[in-house]
């Protein structure tokens, strides 16, 4: 008995704090972070699955294709008419590639709802063939997988607004799980360090002990890739953590506020060509991108009115770390700013980033695989974490009786 007591002295203060906030972060926030860990796990190919299932309608057939595609107005009125929603176009997503069609999309929020079925107003994708004006295909995404995943994901189905913070609070608890995970992992000598790196079962027979490897090693080498994936998580919910990497980025804490240009034009009458005058205009510029999104409604994300037309151009399927920003005239559809790529500061950078790190897309398709693979991992270990803390518990009940 002696011994024993004496061995436990040798446990630093530091370990047992760290042995003390790692279950009790663990039984506090465990399920839900197992429901956010499952569900980006199961979101990450998200692009590569859906390019496969609706590949007829993100495709035009090659004998349609003539040199012109129609006007973006005739195209938004002949969807509007054949859709027949409600609510009118947000906005249109114009390939460069000739070969894709046009994804006209219907967005419209209820910020006073409290939950996402009621928030989302309307979330319809439409396919269109710029050459022709057939409508290739209509998705509910308010209802389609991806989008419900990724709602869970971000706010439990809650209202996005203040759900995030919902989702924040246990991600911060699991920041403290991850680093205080490592310091239990820790060795303390040299000959117990080759055994934390991986599996010795040979003479292991009891799932318990197996359990508690799986825990340990496969926490550890997915800690890394996990921080990094709870960081630029919360780097959404929390404006302070937003604050901080731009103070470390670029030495000032909030981004540049993008300046309101008066429209010059704005007594003049409105060009009915505006949008294809823009759209004309942007693959000039920017002939070497992959897309560019114009806004069709007159109101940015937040719902208010715009007094021009920024457009986004995407310079990679699937990304949106390079992104360039133009803003056209909504009169004239004349050019007033040009903001490429490579002009941004870091700070701005890195916001453009923050999305494709966090989705391992950033990295391409072998960052994907990484984090698809540290992702179930981290679905893995509020399960084996629970398994080993029922099993301490039972012993305990053993030795009491």
């Amino acid at each position: 008995m002696k011994k024993k007591h004496h061995h436990k002295k040798k446990v630093s203060s530091t370990k047992k704090w760290s042995a003390k906030l790692h279950l009790w972060f663990g039984l506090s926030v465990g399920l839900i972070v197992f429901i956010v860990s499952l569900t980006g796990t199961m979101y990450i190919f998200k692009e590569e699955i859906q390019s496969q299932l609706r590949k007829d309608d993100i495709f035009v057939k090659a004998e349609t294709i003539s040199q012109q595609p129609l006007s973006i107005e005739v195209l938004r009125e002949k969807v509007a008419l054949e859709i027949n929603e409600k609510y009118p176009i947000s906005s249109v997503e114009i390939p460069l590639d000739k070969n894709k069609s046009y994804e006209f999309l219907y967005y419209e929020k209820d910020k006073k709802a409290w939950n996402y079925f009621d928030e989302v107003k309307v979330n319809k994708l439409i396919y269109v063939n710029q050459y022709t004006g057939q409508i290739l295909g209509i998705y509910n995404e308010k209802y389609d997988l991806f989008p419900i995943l990724k709602a869970i994901h971000w706010s439990l189905l809650l209202n996005s607004d203040w759900g995030k913070y919902v989702i924040g609070i246990p991600v911060v608890l699991f920041i403290i799980m991850l680093i205080t995970g490592i310091i239990l992992w820790w060795p303390q000598n040299k000959k117990t360090r080759k055994r934390r790196f991986s599996f010795d079962w040979k003479n292991v027979k009891t799932w318990k002990r197996k359990n508690y490897d799986l825990h340990n090693i496969l926490g550890f080498y997915a800690s890394f890739i996990a921080l990094i994936l709870s960081l630029s998580g919360i780097y959404f919910a929390y404006p302070w953590i937003k604050n901080t990497f731009n103070f470390a980025l670029s030495g000032s804490i909030e981004l540049p506020k993008e300046k309101e240009i008066k429209s010059p034009d704005s007594l003049l009458a409105k060009n009915n060509a505006v949008f294809d005058l823009t759209a004309e205009e942007t693959r000039k510029l920017y002939s070497t991108s992959s897309s560019f999104r114009i806004p069709l409604n007159g109101k940015n994300k937040k719902g208010k009115e715009l007094k021009n037309i920024p457009v986004s151009v995407y310079g990679e399927d699937g990304k949106f770390a390079i992104r360039n920003q133009l803003v056209f005239d909504k009169y004239s559809g004349k050019l007033l700013a040009n903001k490429p790529h490579q002009n941004l500061s870091n700070a701005e950078k890195y916001a453009n980033a923050n999305y494709d790190i966090h989705t391992g897309s950033y990295f391409g398709l072998f960052g994907k695989i990484i984090w698809f693979i540290a992702g179930l991992i981290c679905t893995s270990l509020p399960v084996t974490g629970f398994l080993v803390w029922l099993g301490k518990q039972k012993k305990k009940g053993i030795k009491t009786l």
